[in-house]
């Protein structure tokens, strides 16, 4: 019985020293969504790093480099600066990864939030 409730405890130790392990979300996703101005149409290029997420979010608005991106387990986050009719608009990421999809609510520059799938690019 002593046996049995350490080798127990030994397996739990061990599963909780495992550090979650972030998804890989590297390559290109894309999202068409309705926004107040209208449907946008995005291309996400993400690169993965153990933690730290970069890349490039392009609209028809233009190409933005990826900012502050992190995935940590099946979360994302990132910051997109976007110039739209000549403004700066900070828009900022937050989503959760499930299969070949992320689900995102983005924040545009506190005016207004949107929730988009972005679905990876079959290579």
């Amino acid at each position: 019985m002593k046996l049995r409730t350490v080798v127990a405890l030994a397996v739990l130790l061990g599963a909780l020293a495992v550090p979650a392990l972030a998804a890989d979300i590297s390559g290109q996703w894309t999202a068409t969504f309705n926004t107040q101005v209208g449907e946008q149409h995005y291309v996400f290029t993400f690169k993965v790093d153990g933690e730290k997420l970069t890349g490039t979010a392009k609209s028809d608005n233009g190409t933005s480099e990826i900012q502050d991106g992190t995935v940590k387990g099946d979360d994302v986050s990132f910051v997109e600066n976007l110039n739209y009719q000549g403004q700066e608009l900070k828009i900022a990421y937050t989503g959760k990864v499930s299969g070949d999809e992320i689900k995102f609510t983005r924040d545009v520059a506190g005016f207004a939030k949107e929730d988009l799938v972005a679905k990876r690019v079959k290579q």
